[in-house]
């Protein structure tokens, strides 16, 4: 059984929590399977929006479907997450895929 799989069950199983949904969107995201990866990472960010990481793999994979607009707002508030947290790596990464966006 994959990694999906597992998570997929666990999930349909009731068992539903951030790392959870960060680990199904991070799954999906490295099979390139980025509009599967998007309601997961979005899931992760209701259940906790200071979760920086999950800003940032949704920014990733929005600008990978062409949702330049919503990748913006994503990754501005996954910035001002990390910021808040002290995230200094994520912070970093964040805002060079935003400099990335504006160059488009």
């Amino acid at each position: 059984m994959s990694l999906i799989e597992n998570l997929e069950n666990m999930l349909s199983s009731g068992n539903d929590s951030t790392m959870l949904r960060f680990g199904l969107g991070s799954a999906y995201f490295n099979e390139k399977s980025f509009e599967k990866a998007i309601p997961h990472l979005q899931r992760c960010i209701e259940l906790d929006n200071s979760y920086s990481a999950a800003y940032k793999l949704l920014g990733r994979a929005q600008i990978q479907m062409n949702l330049m607009d919503q990748a913006k707002i994503t990754l501005e508030e996954g910035l001002l997450q990390a910021t808040l947290k002290g995230d200094k790596q994520t912070e970093r990464e964040i805002t060079t895929f935003l400099k990335k966006l504006e160059k488009n």
